[in-house]
């Protein structure tokens, strides 16, 4: 697996929080949002960290990494962008979450395992690959009439999560999981530990996060406006019953292996967009002067 270190062109200053005709959906995603801006600094410096302990044979894993790690430092700058347009717009006390979901991650840094934070890493990693094929199969009636920057964010995103889906899970067995006991000691059961515990912990923030936001949304909106909003969120929670929950639940078999999903339709063409040349891609010069002051 090689993997394409990308630059977006999107500008966000025109998007508004509800960018999609589904204000729930648009406000849930706006939610999730605030995650990759701590966590994705979080995980590369587990994975630089863990990375120094791979044995010489393990280069092809380290140059996953290596990659991962470039595609996720684009990925926490790019939602910090979008992230600033968002909270001016009337959502404040969002920064104050954000600061609350990084203080947490520090202290796991400091006070937990390499096994507890690998683990953790891939539970996350876990729902974005689950998130690709949802965004690209079943996600049109969601996205018809969106925003295209706020679309272009999210598939570009979600796109690249499914293309390194397999770098912690395999980064994760080879430091934990070797031999057949570790296998099913760490391999499956404490890699389940973590994956709930990651689950858990930021679906809390996500939750929070996007009650706050459709409180805050309530106070200017008429009596014919909360009632599209309740049928909103009625859909948007339908969707994710439908959609999400099941590839979700797959995670949790003994024999899961994200190298083994397949590739969503159009996902490929998709990220050819932000590749030199694509209507979506930086031009190299300003790639490489933004690679640079996000090393």
């Amino acid at each position: 697996m090689s993997l394409v270190v990308r630059y977006p062109k999107v500008d966000y200053t025109g998007v508004r929080p509800h960018w999609a005709r589904n204000v729930a959906f648009a406000q849930y995603q706006n939610a999730t949002s605030l995650i990759p801006t701590p966590i994705e600094p979080w995980l590369i410096k587990i994975l630089q960290a863990a990375i120094e302990d791979l044995p010489p044979e393990d280069d092809a894993l380290r140059e996953d990494v290596r990659g991962f790690i470039g595609q996720e430092s684009q990925h926490f700058r790019q939602h910090r962008l979008f992230n600033k347009v968002l909270i001016a717009q009337g959502y404040p006390k969002l920064a104050e979450f954000e600061q609350q979901l990084t203080d947490d991650l520090n202290g796991f840094l400091r006070d937990r395992s390499l096994k507890f934070l690998l683990a953790y890493a891939d539970g996350f990693e876990s729902l974005g690959a689950v998130a690709g094929g949802v965004w690209f199969e079943r996600s049109d009636g969601m996205l018809e009439g969106a925003h295209p920057n706020a679309v272009a964010l999210w598939k570009w995103h979600m796109a690249e999560e499914f293309e390194h889906r397999e770098v912690c899970f395999n980064l994760y067995h080879a430091m934990f999981g070797r031999g057949l006991w570790n296998a099913i000691k760490n391999g499956y059961f404490y890699r389940l530990y973590g994956t709930i515990f990651a689950m858990r912990h930021l679906n809390g923030y996500m939750d929070r996060m996007f009650a706050y936001m459709l409180d805050i949304d309530r106070l200017s909106m008429s009596g014919a406006q909360k009632a599209k909003l309740d049928g909103d969120i009625k859909e948007l929670r339908d969707f994710q019953k439908r959609h999400t929950l099941p590839q979700l639940l797959k995670v949790f078999l003994p024999w899961y292996n994200p190298a083994r999903k397949r590739t969503p339709k159009g996902m490929v063409d998709y990220l050819r967009r932000f590749e030199p040349g694509g209507d979506l891609a930086r031009p190299s010069r300003s790639a490489a002067n933004d690679a640079m002051a996000t090393a």
